[in-house]
């Protein structure tokens, strides 16, 4: 069973960055596509971005597109998710999951607590 701690999240003001970890402990890592996924306020889950086993391939959300930067280290069993430019809009909890393609695809389960973004406009 994957295991997969978020972190990083925090306040910050509008215009501002924040970079979020998102930690493995299974070695299956490195084999999985992975995905940021976020959850505003009343709304449902939603797709953010997502990147290849390797690191060689990056999806994301027309949302977040030019904004936000997913990469991994497998080495670390980590992925990262560099925020730019934050928008008020941007404030949610933040996931991280495996995926079944760079749709964001997933049939993941156990989502943890993940870490929560706020962004004050």
């Amino acid at each position: 069973q994957v295991q997969l701690v978020e972190s990083g999240g925090g306040l910050v003001q509008a215009g501002g960055s924040l970079r979020l970890s998102c930690a493995d402990s299974t070695s299956t890592f490195k084999f999985n596509s992975m995905g940021w996924f976020r959850q505003g306020p009343g709304e449902e889950r939603e797709f953010v971005a997502a990147i290849s086993s390797n690191g060689d391939h990056t999806s994301y959300a027309d949302s977040v597109k030019g904004r936000f930067t997913i990469t991994r280290d497998n080495a670390k069993l980590a992925m990262y998710l560099q925020m730019n430019s934050l928008k008020f809009e941007d404030t949610a909890v933040y996931y991280c999951a495996p995926v079944r393609d760079l749709s964001g695809r997933t049939l993941y389960t156990s989502w943890g607590q993940g870490t929560r973004v706020t962004v004050s406009s």
